[in-house]
C-alpha cells in the first residue's frame, strides 16, 4: 500500500469563492429593477413570514385569527389564498436560489458560523435573540431591511433612509458587546 500523493491536487474541487460584493450589489439592483418592472412591486421578506404566521394561526385557531386585526390584514376576506402572494414566492425563490448557489459553488454543508472563542450553543442562542429582535424591529418599522432599505431606499422614501440610519447606528453601537462571537 502506497502513501497518498500530496503534491497532486485532489480531483474533487473545493468550495468556490463568493461573488465580488460590488458585482453582487449591482446584480441585486438589477433584480430589484426587474421586480418593479415585472411584478410592479419591490423586494421584501418579512411580509412573507407574517403571512405564513397568519395562515398557521388561522389553521390552528380560526376564531382567534378572525377576531385579530393583524391576522385578518394578511388573511383578507377569504376570497383568495393569502399564500399566493408575491412576497411568499419571492422568499421561496430566495431559499431555492441560495441552495442552488451553494450546490454550484460546492459550499453545501451543515455548520455554525462563529468566531473561535464561542461554542455552538451560545452562538445559536445569540442568533435566535438577534433574529427575534430583528423581527420585532421589522414589525415596528413596517418592513425589514430588504423591504425598507432596498425597496424603500430605491424609491427615496425618507422613512426608509431613516430606518437604514437606525440599523447602522444600532449595529455600530452593539458591535463592541458582541464582538467575542466573531474575533
Amino acid at each position: 500500500m502506497s502513501a497518498p500523493d500530496l503534491a497532486t491536487p485532489s480531483a474533487k474541487p473545493g468550495p468556490q469563492p463568493h461573488m465580488n460584493p460590488y458585482w453582487a450589489g449591482f446584480f441585486l439592483g438589477l433584480v430589484l429593477l426587474a421586480a418593479f418592472v415585472v411584478m410592479g412591486r419591490g423586494l421584501g421578506a418579512s411580509g412573507a413570514f407574517s403571512t405564513a404566521v397568519a395562515v398557521t394561526v388561522d389553521a390552528v385557531a380560526p376564531e382567534h385569527a378572525a377576531n385579530n386585526e393583524f391576522y385578518t390584514g394578511y388573511l383578507g376576506d377569504g376570497s383568495y389564498n393569502p399564500l399566493k402572494d408575491w412576497l411568499v414566492f419571492e422568499v421561496l425563490g430566495v431559499f431555492v436560489g441560495g441552495f442552488l448557489s451553494g450546490a454550484l459553488g460546492s459550499r453545501l454543508r451543515f455548520t455554525v458560523e462563529k468566531g473561535p472563542r464561542i461554542t455552538n450553543g451560545p452562538r445559536l442562542v445569540f442568533a435566535f435573540i438577534g433574529g427575534a429582535i430583528m423581527a420585532i424591529g421589522a414589525k415596528l418599522a413596517l418592513g425589514c431591511t430588504s423591504g425598507q432599505a432596498l425597496t424603500g431606499g430605491a424609491l427615496l422614501n425618507v422613512g426608509s433612509w431613516a430606518f437604514m440610519m437606525c440599523v447602522f447606528g444600532g449595529a455600530y453601537a452593539l458591535a463592541w458587546f458582541v464582538r467575542k462571537q466573531w474575533i
